[in-house]
């Protein structure tokens, strides 16, 4: 089977909406992090949501992924009293693979970031 979704899936399954109602679409490219870096699948911006729960070095290991994001949310950050994640080494081995990338702190439990998360993509959106 296949580990990520191209260009061709994505067009045929555009065929089945009613793009004339839709102002945002968000295609979830699932795999694991190195077969979805390397497929354009007609997107305007690559929108990488990353759990702390994966650990620093993963930009390292999988720098692919990293680079060809335009923003990485940084998700579960209401963990980061209970783990032994270090956010600032997070951030900067995120900056030695993919210099300067948006980035924001989000948290899915609590809201923290969605609201700037989705000023990012209304900026975005030309909305």
């Amino acid at each position: 089977g296949e580990c990520h979704l191209d260009a061709n899936m994505v067009r045929s399954g555009l065929a089945e909406l009613p793009l004339g109602d839709i102002d945002v679409l968000v295609i979830e490219n699932v795999g694991n992090l190195v077969c979805p870096a390397e497929f354009k699948v007609g997107e305007d911006v690559r929108v990488m949501v990353y759990a702390i729960t994966e650990g620093e070095e993963k930009p390292l290991k999988y720098p692919l992924m990293f680079r060809s994001a335009d923003l990485v949310l940084v998700n579960k950050v209401d963990l980061l009293p209970h783990l032994h994640f270090d956010l600032e080494k997070f951030l900067r081995n995120l900056d030695a693979v993919n210099p300067g990338v948006d980035r924001i702190l989000t948290s899915a439990a609590t809201g923290s970031g969605v609201d700037e998360w989705c000023s990012w993509l209304t900026e975005r959106a030309g909305a």
